[in-house]
């Protein structure tokens, strides 16, 4: 039976449907499921069959999962945890790759290939993580993400370095090597803040909500694109481009486009990730290509390089601080140290996913020169194995490793949150008789909108939600009509003052009192106020 890529990818689609519905109705991490159904469509005749060209993940996956996590991850927290993350990105990553290869080699794999695997086996998929990890504080959700972000890159590019060594057929040169880490990081980062600036200036021109998300769509190709051909880090650049982007985005799009396309990201994200999974779970009985003693050599080789990459993070999150303190103040240390046991979920959030998926798939067949690789099949054959593995081990596990971790709340999220909420209505009171006289608007249009404003206020800090009470209906056909003008002109009142709720949450983020995670769920009800709005004052 042959099947055809509309089939595939209904049956992908359905795939994502059933696991989620079976991952909320049994509490385990959807990511997991999706992997067993994966799995086990992957022994269906025909079915089985499907390939996952290492390209479509590299260039359609990996650049639209990274944009959209750089746009939800909070740069300000980020800033804060800048060393624990570059620590984690950077050290950690090369750590790993380090130890893995060292591994390999005990299993009579040349030193080239050795730093290949450990090159593909060294970053975290972040997506994953977030997807099973449960309740975090910000601030490790935070590292988590900032780690992931950046630890493709150092990997992408190391591996990069050692597959040009095979290509070429000779050893990898370190001078070379550490000039094209520079290179990569420093380039990635400039094309992905110039092709932000780009997008900005031609959104200033755009005022159609569809072309504007469009430009949306493209934007991390644009970035990551560019990158790719010149040799450096297109993942540095996606980054680099969203988190510019999540600082300045707010001034130029409408509320209508940025609903419309904080959606679509969030489900293009959700159906990429889903058939990730889906495709991993379809390929797994292919990596057995081997003899009965092939074979467990493959899956003794498999188990001891997930072993080492659990291993080394378990050992680098529990001792890095300590070492780090040692060179920083006293305050750093004793402001920004947890103890060991509220650590242990950043030390076991290690699962490998995309990106070592990828790394893997788009191993060459054969050297410039024609000699084949035979390594190859052993190496995509580890990687699956590590991949489910984390995913099982310590996927399956993580809410329970959350709980005993006991994870204090952050305390200044919930100020922050009252402060996004409250100081946008403070000001629309302090600018209300000012932009109600510049309306025309009668003194009552300005009273009944005073004393709304104030309810909200009341509600908001006394922490009671429930429906501020409207004023007595009177159902006479002058009343009515005199309702309809008055609720018209609060409607034009209310809309001319999102302006200066808007730019009074965009102060408080400048003034880094709140955080951009804040930000932007209180923008979205901003937003969806204005929309409500607008849709009311066009009707007739």
């Amino acid at each position: 039976m042959n099947i055809t890529d509309l089939e595939i990818v209904v049956l992908i689609g359905l795939s994502i449907l059933v696991g989620g519905a079976i991952s909320s109705k049994t509490k385990v991490a959807e990511p997991i499921v999706l992997l067993a159904i994966g799995a086990s469509l992957g022994f269906v005749p025909g079915i089985g069959d499907i390939a996952l060209p290492p390209s479509v993940v590299l260039y359609l996956f990996l650049p639209a999962l990274l944009y959209w996590e750089s746009l939800n991850t909070s740069f300000r927290e980020i800033r804060a945890n800048s060393r624990a993350i570059s620590m984690l990105a950077t050290g950690l990553v090369l750590l790993t790759a380090a130890v893995v290869a060292v591994v390999a080699h005990t299993f009579g794999v040349s030193w080239t290939y050795s730093i290949v695997i450990g090159a593909i086996l060294a970053p975290t998929d972040a997506t994953a993580v977030a997807s099973v990890a449960g309740r975090m504080p910000r601030r490790m959700l935070a590292i988590l993400r900032g780690e992931s972000l950046i630890n493709d890159g150092t990997a992408l590019v190391l591996y990069s370095v050692a597959v040009a060594a095979i290509l070429a057929d000779k050893e990898i040169n370190g001078g070379e090597a550490v000039l094209l880490f520079i290179g990569s990081y420093i380039g990635g980062a400039l094309i992905g803040a110039a092709v932000a600036l780009l997008v900005l200036c031609v959104r200033r021109k755009i005022g159609n909500p569809l072309l504007t998300n469009s430009l949306s769509v493209l934007t991390p190709f644009l970035a990551f694109l560019p990158a790719q051909y010149l040799g450096i880090s297109g993942v540095i650049a996606v980054v680099t481009c969203g988190l510019v982007l999540s600082q300045l985005d707010s001034k130029n799009v409408s509320a209508t486009a940025r609903i419309q396309v904080s959606s679509f990201w969030a489900l293009t994200a959700h159906l990429l990730n889903g058939a990730l999974f889906v495709l991993v779970g379809l390929q797994l009985h292919t990596i057995w290509d081997f003899s009965m003693s092939d074979a467990a050599m493959v899956l003794e080789f498999g188990l001891s390089c997930t072993v080492a990459v659990i291993g080394v993070r378990w050992v680098w999150i529990h001792t890095a601080p300590y070492l780090r303190g040692l060179f920083s103040n006293v305050n750093d240390r004793t402001t920004r140290r947890v103890r060991g046991r509220q650590r242990t979920p950043l030390a076991w959030a290690g699962f490998r996913g995309a990106v070592s998926l990828a790394a893997a798939l788009a191993l060459p067949i054969v050297t410039t020169s024609g000699k084949a690789l035979p390594e190859r099949p052993i190496l995509i054959a580890v990687t699956f194995i590590v991949i489910v593995l984390t995913l099982l081990i310590q996927g399956l596990t993580m809410p329970m490793i959350v709980r005993r971790a006991q994870l204090e709340e952050d305390p200044a999220e919930s100020d922050e949150r009252i402060l996004a909420s409250t100081v946008p209505l403070e000001t629309a009171l302090d600018s209300l008789s000012e932009v109600s006289d510049r309306l025309g608007l009668p003194l009552e249009t300005q009273a009944n909108m005073r004393a709304d404003y104030q309810k909200r206020l009341g509600r908001i800090r006394s922490q009671n939600p429930g429906t501020i009470p409207g004023r007595a209906a009177d159902t006479s056909d002058d009343a009515v009509s005199e309702q309809k003008e008055a609720v018209l002109q609060e409607t034009q009142l209310q809309l001319a003052l999102i302006p200066v709720k808007r730019a009074a949450l965009m102060r408080l983020r400048s003034q880094h009192k709140i955080d951009d995670a804040v930000l932007r769920s209180e923008e979205t009800n901003i937003d969806i106020e204005e929309i409500r709005l607008a849709g009311f004052a066009q009707e007739p």
